[in-house]
């Protein structure tokens, strides 16, 4: 029934697309836009230096958890149906964010927020395949748009927050997302078909052992730098975490109707896929949010001039994922695409870790850099999503796109929190250095250790991306 839906393009496609990178663009953007309120945020609500950081790692944390859980519901419940739930959860967590009142009530706004983008990601990007995989040419069409939301998402968010908060409030940051989803929630049944379903039973242990493992891992990270790698609290949390996630492999093994079906893995190019997805977000994301630290807190850009600085990223993104991502592919194939793209990246990543000076300027220390690093997210972005989804049943294209989005917020979660205590640790350990230096040195080791993960990327997709056989090369 499946196969025959396919076979007739819906003619509502491209509006249904069109939504779909919206919501993209917004649930990745919510990751961002609240880099440059946090200053605001922190003096308004009374947080603490150290408990700033769950503004940002209480969405990540629960929205990359939950992931997993989001796929398996869109597969289980319909796609349409999950997609609308999650606006609903997130529309109403960003009202409750924006009206918080302290930072416990923030906190759990955030954490809504993650829960609700958790339903949204699998399910839209479950129905863009199924709208456009009956036609290679227009899925990659598609999935450049897609790729393009999501990059965009990220850099945009940026330069939005300094919009916001200047000219507005931190409030609206959080806010913005109440009218959208409200439109969503209109529009969304008069252009999405209702999906699939299928039978089966939601692994409930499974769900809460992969996202408390999660948290207390990230939570370990985070704290390190304060308590001390080798403190009590620090070592027992890490040690938890891994012992959940061994727990949740086990229960994976053994249930009968588990979160992530083992046997997945096995399909060509998934597992390949999903370890490009972290590398390449555990590069990109420390990227955008220490070059805007850069610029705003070393070359002292304003919150509005430092999200200007990353548009030509955001543009440069958005013309190379839709149209020449989809070009190349069909040229040389996904692996030259994810590896040549990883290079890039960790390259431009490298350019910053040595030629970011405390006097540096725009022009020559910023944008050179900056355009090569989103030339790099823009090869491999597309084509990694595609080796990540690629062998999946259709009854499983929910699982395999909640594993897709898991991998890539996972490996920006547990990176950024391990950059971030390595750019602190190097400051600190600057004593008696100017202030300024100290911080840009510690900025400086956050782009060298992601730039090496980029190019451990590229070797591990060299040596683990399968190459199509002749005939196959869109790598789907």
């Amino acid at each position: 029934m499946m196969n025959q839906a396919l076979s007739l393009p819906d003619p509502r496609r491209w509006k249904a697309l069109a939504l779909l990178c919206i919501a993209n663009f917004m649930v990745i953007m919510d990751t961002s836009i609240i880099g440059v309120a946090l200053p605001a945020i922190k003096e308004a609500l009374g947080y603490t230096q150290a408990n700033l950081q769950w503004v940002f790692n209480a969405y990540v944390i629960f929205f990359g958890g939950l992931l997993l859980l989001g796929g398996r519901l869109s597969d289980l419940f319909g796609q349409r149906r999950m997609f609308m739930w999650g606006f609903s959860i997130l529309t109403l967590a960003s009202l409750l964010a924006g009206v918080a009142w302290n930072e416990e009530s923030l906190n759990i706004g955030r954490a809504l927020q993650g829960f609700g983008s958790a339903l949204i990601a699998p399910s839209a990007l479950t129905i863009v395949m199924m709208l456009f995989s009956g036609n290679p040419k227009e899925l990659g069409k598609a999935l450049g748009f897609w790729g393009a939301s999501a990059a965009a998402g990220g850099s945009a968010g940026v330069f939005l927050g300094g919009v916001i908060t200047e000219w507005l409030s931190w409030e609206w940051t959080f806010l913005i997302n109440v009218p959208i989803g409200i439109v969503a929630m209109l529009v969304a049944p008069r252009i999405l078909s209702k999906g699939v379903r299928r039978k089966g039973s939601i692994d409930v242990i499974g769900s809460i052992s992969v996202t408390a493992s999660l948290v207390l891992v990230v939570y370990g990270i985070v704290t390190a730098e304060h308590n001390g790698w080798s403190a009590p609290t620090t070592v027992w949390t890490l040690v938890l975490g891994a012992v959940l996630f061994i727990l949740f492999l086990i229960i994976q093994a053994v249930k009968k109707e588990p979160l992530i079906p083992l046997r997945i893995f096995k399909a060509p190019n998934l597992a390949a896929g999903n370890i490009a997805l972290i590398m390449l977000s555990a590069a990109w994301i420390p990227l955008w949010f220490f070059l805007n630290l850069y610029l705003q807190q070393v070359l002292k850009f304003s919150a509005f001039a430092g999200g200007l600085g990353l548009l030509p990223m955001t543009i440069l993104i958005a013309i190379c994922m839709i149209f020449v991502s989809g070009k190349l592919i069909g040229k040389i194939g996904v692996k030259a695409n994810v590896v040549i793209g990883l290079i890039a990246l960790g390259g431009s990543l490298l350019l910053f870790a040595t030629n970011t000076p405390v006097d540096g300027n725009f022009a020559t220390h910023v944008l050179p850099a900056s355009l090569l690093g989103a030339l790099g997210m823009s090869l491999a972005y597309i084509p990694a999503t595609m080796s990540a989804m690629s062998g999946a049943k259709p009854e499983e294209s929910g699982l395999a796109s909640g594993l897709a989005n898991t991998s890539y917020q996972i490996g920006s979660a547990i990176s950024l929190a391990i950059m971030v205590a390595i750019a602190a640790s190097r400051t600190a350990s600057q004593a008696g250095a100017d202030q300024l230096i100290a911080l840009n040195e510690g900025f400086q080791q956050a782009f060298l250790w992601s730039g090496i993960i980029a190019i451990a990327g590229a070797i591990l997709a060299i040596l683990f991306i399968r190459s199509p056989k002749s005939g196959k090369q869109t790598g789907v």
